[in-house]
């Protein structure tokens, strides 16, 4: 199997995260970076074939460069969603074989499928064979008693041989008994080590590091050595770290982003979703509640927001009016 470079440049990314990284989170992040790739919610392959495409898979023009994370284990419906995919204009389809929630698991896919690194090694091969763009595969180091020296060899090894050559490792094992997949993403201890010592033995693969990266210095620190890095929550829960990635990482111009014009822009695309989709406000002005995280006043917007956002009537205006108790000369700061 040839490997193929991606065009994407992963160098930073935003993990998917379910009930988190839906479409209006991603509009959200897309403001504060423009070169960052976002990546859905894992969606299954089943949903995607069978269900509501537009619920489930749509997205706006300007969430681009983004990925869609897809769960299963059946190579034939994989490589089927592969190709929706693909002709919904994603630039990349990633397997999730790090989850390990007991739903997942009863599904047949994310963590448990460590153990099973021939069969997503078939589903990789499919999918490939179905589509030009790359697919990718986000995984752990291993899983319950396994050996992480031996586990990630193992998968790894199969699923490069398939055509895979971008692996993201949440440098955590799983526990697929025992632990929440909230436990699961703190408990197990961190190994960064055992990522670097994999990128060091196979350095032509796109190697990405994820798992406990706490701000923008953490990730740009930690990645070192390595092709990227993947954000979870410090993303979602302080967001404005964002804001510092196209310049830190990427070498882009610093620019004077300003987060109550990030409210403005936000309130706008609130209102837009509102008359459009029937969207309320509580969807979008969820994901935002972070924003001022650190600030003065970041405690008045949040309590102001909650209180007000739920409303059925509620409008773009209750996002502004909750950041009008964040002073405005506080929020140019650099991320």
């Amino acid at each position: 199997m040839t490997h193929t470079t991606a065009s994407l440049d992963r160098r930073f990314t935003v993990a998917p995260m379910m009930d988190w990284t839906d479409r209006h989170c991603r509009v959200f992040h897309r403001l504060l970076t423009r070169r960052a790739v976002l990546y859905t919610e894992m969606v299954t392959a089943d949903a995607v074939r069978l269900g509501d495409r537009r619920r489930l898979i749509g997205y706006s023009a300007q969430e681009h460069p983004l990925a869609l994370q897809l769960g299963g284990s059946e190579p034939g419906a994989m490589a089927e969603a592969a190709r929706i995919a693909e002709d919904w204009g994603y630039a990349e389809v990633n397997v999730n074989v790090g989850c390990p929630s007991d739903r997942v698991q009863s599904g047949r896919f994310g963590a448990c499928l460590m153990r099973e690194p021939e069969t997503v090694a078939q589903v990789v091969e499919a999918m490939r064979a179905a589509v030009s763009i790359p697919v990718t595969v986000k995984c752990r180091i291993g899983v319950d008693d396994q050996d992480p020296e031996t586990a990630l060899d193992a998968l790894v090894d199969r699923v490069v041989d398939a055509g895979c050559a971008t692996i993201i490792i949440h440098a955590r094992k799983a526990w697929l008994r025992g632990l929440s997949p909230k436990e699961n993403r703190d408990v197990p201890p961190l190994d960064y080590d055992r990522v670097r010592r994999l990128k060091a033995a196979r350095p032509e693969l796109e190697i990405l590091l994820n798992g406990g990266l706490g701000d923008l210095d953490a990730a740009i620190a930690e990645g070192a050595g390595l092709d990227g890095v993947m954000v979870g929550r410090a993303a979602y829960q302080t967001p404005w770290m964002l804001a510092g990635v196209d310049a830190r990482v990427y070498g882009a111009a610093p620019t004077d982003l300003d987060r109550h014009a990030v409210v403005d822009a936000m309130a706008k695309y609130a209102d837009r979703m509102r008359v459009e989709a029937g969207t309320p406000v509580k969807s979008i002005g969820r994901h935002m509640l972070g924003l001022f995280q650190g600030l003065p006043g970041a405690r008045g917007w949040r309590r102001r927001l909650s209180e007000t956002m739920y409303g059925d009537d509620a409008t773009g205006a209750v996002l502004r009016e909750a950041a009008g108790l964040v002073p405005a000369e506080s929020t140019r700061r650099a991320a």
